[in-house]
C-alpha cells in the first residue's frame, strides 16, 4: 500500500548552521553556498576560545517563507560540552526554536538535550521514534558486547522541559514547511544498516534495523527537495527515495548530513551510494559526521561542483 502524499508547503530558502560535527577548521574558505564563521570579531580580535568538534551532530535549521522564518534543531551532539559552548561562541539563541527532532537514539545525537531545552521556550516539542528509548549494543567480532549509554527516560526528558512527541509515521512541522519522515521505507539492496548492531525489544535481543532512523525534508519548489539526515542508518539513498515518495516531488537539490559510510564494514556501500547520488544532479551534497574520510573524499572527487565540505560553525544556504 502506497503512502499518502504529504502536502509539504514550498519554502523560499533554507539555512543549515552546524552547531556540532566531527570536523572543526577555522581556515576553510566560504563561497555562495556556505558561510564560514569569522576567525576574528568585529574589532579584528581573534578569540582565545574556538569552536569544538566531536563525534556527533547538531544542526540548526532555519526555513524562510515570505519574510517569516521557522527554526528547528536536528540532534544534539555526543557530549553536553560542545553544543552549549558553540552556541555561545556563535552568539546563537534558541528562543525561536519550534521543535527538536531526533534522527535516532544513539548517544552521539542526544548528548546536549538537557542543555538545549534549558535554552528553548517552555513547551518546545521533542520529536522522536519510540524505539529511541530502547537499550542498544554492538555484538560482532568483539569478545564482549559493547553497550550504548542509556537513553534518557520520557520522565527525564519532560523534567528537562521537552514536550515529547513520539512518531512512527511522517509528521509535518512548522506550518507544514518541514517534514519528518518517520520510519524510512527500505528499497535499495546495498544499504544494510550497521553490522553487529543489536536492540533490546521487550527483553529480546534482536538485530537493530533502525526503525527509529528518520530524516527531514524541505520543499524549495522549482529548486527541488532538501533532504537532511542524522546518520541515515536506513540508507541515505533510501531516505531520499522515501522523501520523493512522500512528497510526490522527484527533483532533489540538496542532500546533507551523516551518511554512515565510515569503517571497513560500510566500504562496500560507498560506490553504489555515489552512483545513485550522481543520478540526482544535486546542487549541494554535504556529507557530515559518520560519513567517514574515505567516503567524503570520494564524494569530493565524483561530485566536485556540488560538494561542500562541512565544519563546525558553517552555514549552508540554499
Amino acid at each position: 500500500m502506497e503512502k499518502e502524499l504529504f502536502n509539504l508547503c514550498e519554502a523560499d530558502s533554507v539555512e543549515i548552521t552546524t552547531i556540532v560535527d566531527n570536523l572543526s577548521d577555522v581556515l576553510l574558505p566560504g563561497n555562495k553556498t556556505i558561510v564560514r564563521p569569522s576567525l576574528a570579531n568585529t574589532k579584528g580580535k581573534i578569540s582565545k576560545s574556538t569552536l569544538l568538534a566531536e563525534h556527533g551532530l547538531c544542526l540548526l535549521i532555519k526555513v524562510s517563507v515570505k519574510g517569516q522564518t521557522h527554526c528547528i534543531i536536528l540532534d544534539s551532539g555526543y557530549t553536553n560540552v560542545a553544543v552549549p559552548h558553540n552556541l555561545e561562541y556563535l552568539g546563537l539563541t534558541l528562543k525561536e526554536i519550534k521543535a527538536v527532532v531526533l534522527s535516532h537514539g544513539h548517544m552521539d545525537h542526544v548528548g546536549s538535550l538537557k542543555e538545549i531545552f534549558g535554552l528553548t521556550c517552555e513547551g518546545t516539542k521533542l520529536i522522536l521514534h519510540p524505539d529511541a528509548f530502547l537499550p542498544r549494543s554492538i555484538q560482532s567480532d568483539f569478545k564482549q558486547p559493547m553497550y550504548f549509554p542509556a537513553f534518557p527516560s520520557r520522565d527525564t526528558l519532560e523534567d528537562w522541559g521537552a514536550d515529547v512527541v513520539e512518531n512512527i509515521e511522517p509528521l509535518l512541522l512548522c506550518q507544514d514547511y518541514i517534514l519528518v519522515t518517520g520510519e524510512v521505507k527500505r528499497t535499495t539492496s546495498f544499504e544494510k544498516g550497521m553490522p553487529g548492531a543489536m536492540i533490546n525489544q521487550e527483553g529480546n535481543l534482536i538485530p537493530d534495523t533502525f526503525k527509529d532512523d528518520q530524516s527531514l525534508v524541505i520543499n524549495l519548489g522549482k529548486k527541488g527537495l532538501v533532504v537532511i539526515s542524522g546518520c541515515a542508518h536506513a540508507g541515505i539513498i533510501n531516505s531520499v527515495l522515501y522523501a520523493r515518495q512522500l512528497t510526490g516531488q522527484n527533483k532533489v537539490c540538496a542532500v546533507i548530513g551523516g551518511f554512515h559510510l565510515s569503517g571497513s564494514a560500510m566500504e562496500s556501500s560507498i560506490e553504489p551510494t555515489i552512483k545513485e547520488i550522481k543520478k540526482m544532479s544535486l546542487q549541494v551534497i554535504s556529507p557530515m559526521h559518520c560519513t567517514g574520510f574515505k567516503a567524503v573524499s570520494r564524494f569530493a572527487e565524483e561530485l566536485s561542483q556540488a560538494f561542500v565540505l562541512n565544519s563546525v560553525g558553517s552555514k549552508i544556504m540554499i
